[in-house]
């Protein structure tokens, strides 16, 4: 007997066997109709109907897209939006005033150090109006200050957590817990990935010994969407994606063969399992591996780009080297079809990264420092190679800092979920323009309130998709990013 007939004998079954299991199906197709659902399917009006064996092939949104990528520089720790971009001169005035003289109702309901807590403190920053728009920008942003005309501050954000972990996952995934997929792998879900040789998502982390952000790789998880969805991790040190070269023993056409032999394997235990998604996702992901081999590197060789791109991003500065290696590989890769990178500035907690609970000038000054020009070069990069209209550029962390002082030998802020301040520019966002407000010293949002599911809903609809309509059944209900809340913020909206 040669080898396929064994395979077909492995797999084959009698008559009536098949005539029992294929009743069955049908009685369960029947019943998944009369239901309108099934446990995984799509509530998406075409949104998410992959290719059974390519689930990262691309698909239209619900409508006519304004943006085709995203690039997600994350703020982790949490910056002080009074420090960034939430200007506030009444913090001035009331500078080393306690705050229930501002907030009768202060009860040290907020932060997380409540044995720590001073006066109201003010930004130890100069700012200084920025581009057409007037923008006041803190001297910690020179080259960022440049670019304020194309951006859309919203400075009255807020989130339910002032802890890291919970604060993170609530950012990415839309709820403060751990388990569930990020805003990365639900568009990757929803819209695929331009290019079949390379992953959709794309995480990077912190290069510089600091760690990763809290809560690890659950911030990039795809929770319980089919694991093909879940980001690709760079590391930052060594070879930026494990395992990708080929053993030195094994030939390319020896390797080819083996990838041949376990896809006949597989999909002829796929036809006998039709309702598999994992295998089908397993089966894709070696394909993409071996894809990858060829395709990855060309696109992380930033060396291969001219010394002006490198000048540009500060590429060789020793301040910010390492985040401007990472901002130009974002550029190649959503130059060459990534739909969805994410950039994380700074490591686990405290001066590791933004988390500036002592000394909140040297922590931000050091951490602006590392991003400021990076970021810009991204920003000019994107938009001289005509990418930046259809790239959105998010700048973001999980949430904001008190205006008071945490009470130390260089004091600094502590967390403040009643209040933070992002930015977003590019593909499809109104530039130069103010959204929402917060009290006049920074300490809780009062005037058009955005919600981290505004933010989500904002993201996904300039990307195509009905944040609403983009659903997947896990245990009985129907799930989205934005849960059941989630606005879209028109007014920020070219």
């Amino acid at each position: 007997m040669t080898a396929n007939q064994k395979m077909s004998a492995m797999f084959s079954t009698s008559r009536r066997d098949w005539l029992r299991r294929a009743g069955c199906g049908v009685g369960m197709l029947g019943l998944a109709d009369l239901l309108g659902e099934s446990e995984g399917r799509v509530f998406a009006d075409g949104v998410g109907d992959a290719n059974a064996m390519n689930p990262m092939a691309p698909k239209s949104g619900h409508f006519q897209a304004k943006a085709k990528h995203v690039i997600w520089i994350f703020i982790n720790g949490g910056p002080s939006q009074v420090d960034t971009w939430n200007y506030r001169p009444e913090l001035t005035r009331w500078n080393g005033k306690t705050i229930k003289e501002f907030d009768s109702g202060f009860e040290n309901t907020t932060g997380f150090f409540k044995n720590s807590v001073g006066n109201l403190m003010q930004s130890p920053f100069q700012f200084s109006p920025k581009g057409e728009s007037g923008k006041m920008v803190p001297e910690i942003f020179p080259h960022l200050g440049e670019h304020v005309d194309k951006m859309a501050f919203l400075l009255s954000g807020h989130t339910e957590s002032n802890n890291h972990s919970p604060a993170l996952f609530a950012m990415n995934t839309g709820l403060p817990r751990m388990g569930y997929p990020c805003v990365g792998s639900w568009v990757t879900y929803g819209l695929g990935s331009e290019n079949s040789n390379l992953p959709g998502f794309v995480v990077m982390s912190d290069p510089k010994g600091r760690g990763l952000p809290k809560g690890h790789a659950a911030n990039w998880s795809a929770g319980f969407l089919p694991g093909v969805y879940q980001g690709t991790y760079l590391s930052p040190k060594g070879e930026p994606i494990a395992n990708l070269n080929r053993a030195k023993a094994l030939t390319d056409n020896g390797q080819r063969r083996q990838l041949d032999l376990l896809e006949e394997l597989n999909s002829l235990h796929l036809e006998q399992h039709p309702a598999e998604k994992e295998l089908a996702a397993r089966i894709e992901s070696f394909e993409l591996a071996y894809r990858m081999q060829v395709s990855a590197p060309e696109s992380l060789d930033i060396d291969s780009e001219p010394a002006h791109v490198h000048r540009l991003y500060g590429v060789g500065e020793e301040r910010c080297d390492h985040f401007a290696r990472q901002c130009l590989t974002a550029r190649r890769l959503v130059e060459r079809g990534v739909r969805f990178v994410q950039i994380y500035s700074g490591g686990m907690e405290n001066q590791r990264s933004w988390d500036g609970h002592s000394d909140i000038e040297g922590n931000h000054r050091q951490f602006a420092g590392e991003t400021d020009q990076p970021v810009a070069g991204l920003l000019a990069d994107l938009e001289a190679r005509g990418l930046l209209d259809e790239t959105l550029v998010v700048w973001c962390g999980e949430f904001g800092r008190l205006p008071i002082a945490q009470t130390g030998a260089k004091p600094g802020r502590d967390h403040n979920p009643h209040c933070f301040n992002a930015w977003l520019a590019g593909g499809g966002i109104k530039g130069g323009v103010d959204y929402g407000a917060s009290d006049e010293i920074g300490y809780k949002s009062v005037d058009n309130k955005v919600h981290l599911n505004d933010l989500h809903a904002t993201i996904l609809h300039l990307l195509g998709v009905d944040h609403e309509r983009l659903t997947y059944k896990y245990n009985g209900r129907r799930f989205r990013l934005t849960d059941v809340a989630g606005e879209v913020l028109h007014d920020i909206l070219a």
